[in-house]
């Protein structure tokens, strides 16, 4: 039989951002992928050579701009440790609250947007609705629904405040969450869709460097945030899977989502102990970080995202590279897709997560 090649992509079919997949197909399946990125032209960590870290500070929401507090966080975290800065409980607190309410914004959105890929359209709406509440308590704190820019070295931009929104939108997210698992978990049509398709087994996974809820889909118990020194006050069990396949991605980030909300209740337990609103903030029109090279992590809804700064004593850092959890979910497409048909191709790929301004980076 002779191979056909196709393009998928990248006019944004389902492919969750500009995405180029040249596919072989034999008859309807597929033989190879060949995933063709870098259609963004962003040049994110170019930038940082010619900017001041405080001028860089607002750029790095835009990374993943749906997960923004994460890498906020994560070049906030660099910049403080190389110089030694101690964050009070309350700042720690009030960083675990917003990353983890940012957690379950980006899962909502994922949520809607992949059972759209599979032709289901109310849940994308169900999804959004309750997205909306979340992203409407960020601009409330922050002025922005999107790219917040609320964190800043040594703390944050202000006090946190509103946090009977918060009580509120953890309390309506329960009842909503067992709605959306009434309505798709044991859907005939999704369980054909998604059961056994995409499978990911343990060593297909380390070797593609994968991370998040992907990486525990597959059986393995890893979660950063369990060595991550913002979250040592607080008691949550990682969400572990065995199922491999798209079926036990979505289960994972459903109960990922009802962990999140377990952990902002103790947070809003801590924020109500914990009054003392202290920052040791610096003066960043002179911040220079001491020579050498620097290296953070955080566990970001997409999995491991991790930053490299290298600093020659100058006010801009001489290299500073991005890791990001959706970059190796691309490249794990030309493991995935080998052997899988075409009509389950959208259902695989939508299944990692993935988003492109976090892989064209």
């Amino acid at each position: 039989m002779s191979k056909l090649k196709l393009n998928l992509g990248p006019q944004h079919p389902s492919t969750h951002g500009v995405l180029r997949l040249i596919l072989e197909l034999e008859g309807e399946k597929i033989s190879s992928c060949e995933p063709d990125v870098g259609y963004l032209h962003r040049g994110m960590e170019k930038m940082a050579e010619k900017l001041s870290y405080i001028q860089y500070l607002p750029l790095v929401d835009r990374i993943d701009y749906l997960a923004g507090f994460f890498y906020s966080e994560l070049f906030c975290r660099t910049v403080e440790k190389a110089l030694g800065i101690e964050l009070s409980l309350r700042v720690k607190a009030v960083r675990v609250l917003l990353l983890e309410l940012n957690r379950i914004a980006s899962h909502l959105l994922w949520m809607g947007s992949f059972l759209m890929d599979l032709g289901a359209v109310s849940p994308f709406f169900y999804a959004f609705r309750e997205r909306e509440l979340i992203l409407k308590y960020f601009e409330k704190i922050s002025g922005q629904r999107m790219m917040n820019n609320y964190f800043v070295f040594g703390g944050l931009r202000r006090d946190i405040a509103f946090l009977e929104d918060v009580e509120n939108i953890i309390k309506i997210l329960p009842d909503k969450i067992r709605d959306y698992e009434n309505l798709i978990t044991e859907n005939p049509i999704f369980i054909q869709r998604t059961k056994g398709k995409g499978i990911l087994d343990k060593e297909t996974a380390f070797n593609f460097g994968i991370t998040g809820v992907n990486l525990r889909a597959s059986g393995i118990n890893l979660d950063f945030r369990k060595k991550d020194y913002l979250y040592e006050e607080i008691e949550f069990n990682p969400v572990v899977l065995d199922g491999c396949d798209a079926a036990a991605r979505y289960k994972g980030r459903i109960l990922e989502m009802k962990e999140s909300i377990k952990i902002i209740s103790q947070v809003l337990e801590i924020l109500r102990l914990e009054k003392e609103f202290k920052q040791q903030l610096i003066n960043p029109l002179n911040l220079t970080l001491p020579e050498g090279e620097y290296i953070q992590e955080i566990e970001a809804p997409r999995g491991l995202a991790s930053i490299y700064i290298k600093s020659t004593g100058e006010k801009s850092p001489y290299r500073l590279k991005w890791r990001t959890g959706s970059y190796y979910s691309v490249n794990l497409l030309r493991n995935i897709l080998k052997g899988a048909y075409l009509n389950d191709a959208i259902a695989i790929s939508g299944s990692l997560d993935i988003i492109l301004p976090e892989v064209d980076k």
